[in-house]
């Protein structure tokens, strides 16, 4: 299986410069410990998956530059299920995935979908620059990123670390914004920390249905800021927000903290 995927790569990282780049990649057996990178360069970047195995490791790069037209897309679904047809579900426990997307075209957008129903899964997405922190895993690009950002996680089962940076570049007058959706469900020690900032309204989605979790939620620059966050579990889910900008800036939050030292809230607006 592990030959067979890197003559995959192989082969598709030849062919960067056409259109429509697609990559669709199914992995059903008694192997774990894979390790798949795939970098795409060109119009219409697309990967699609369906993983089953434990301890795999991850890789996507995908840029949309110069005159190219489309969008970078990481198995995006507007729905969840088996993965077999549409790609996007990862089974194992233990994966780590690192994705980075980024174009500089005003008519495109990254997009990312996962539904992971596993456990201890590391998930590191960079949509046009910047992580700063929890903890920082760099993703630099240059200042003409054009932003139109879209994460949408749905992961079970506990020990989630998960970190997602969306900006605009500070060249770009764009003004399309950031979504943000994330859902943890069961197990313990969910670890979320979001960062949006640049050109664009920012709109983040949080519901934590996990113990002894923590949210961290970072939204900067221009464009209205729109939080709406769900924490509940036997115990409580510490929450850091902040919101930067000189336009509308609202959160609503749920929070049904039941641990007898208390839970830990701080709201930031300015």
């Amino acid at each position: 299986m592990r030959l067979l995927l890197f003559s995959l790569v192989v082969s598709l990282f030849c062919s960067l410069a056409v259109a429509e780049n697609k990559i669709y990649i199914t992995q059903i057996g008694d192997s774990d410990d894979t390790s798949i990178t795939i970098v795409q360069n060109g119009d219409d970047n697309i990967v699609e998956l369906s993983m089953n195995h434990d301890d795999n490791t991850l890789d996507f790069d995908q840029e949309v530059t110069g005159s190219s037209t489309g969008s970078n897309i990481i198995s995006w679904v507007t729905y969840w299920g088996s993965g077999l047809s549409w790609g996007g579900d990862l089974d194992g426990t233990g994966n780590e995935i690192k994705i980075k997307q980024w174009q500089n075209i005003g008519s495109n957008t990254n997009r990312v979908g996962f539904h992971i129903p596993t456990n201890d899964n590391e998930v590191d997405i960079c949509q046009g620059g910047i992580f700063s922190s929890s903890t920082d895993t760099t993703c630099s690009f240059d200042s003409y990123e054009y932003g139109g950002h879209t994460a949408n996680l749905d992961l079970h089962n506990g020990g989630a670390d998960v970190r997602i940076s969306q900006t605009t570049g500070t060249n770009s007058s764009r003004s399309e914004g950031h979504y943000v959706q994330v859902y943890t469900y069961g197990g313990d020690d969910a670890d979320v920390f979001v960062h949006q900032r640049g050109n664009g309204d920012k709109k983040a989605y949080i519901t934590i249905r996990s113990d002894d979790s923590s949210v961290d939620l970072v939204q900067k620059s221009d464009g209205d800021h729109t939080a709406t966050i769900d924490l509940r579990g036997s115990y409580g889910t510490d929450l850091t927000l902040r919101q930067d900008s000189q336009q509308d800036q609202t959160y609503t939050l749920t929070n049904d903290c039941q641990t007898s030292g208390g839970c830990t809230v701080n709201v930031t607006q300015n």
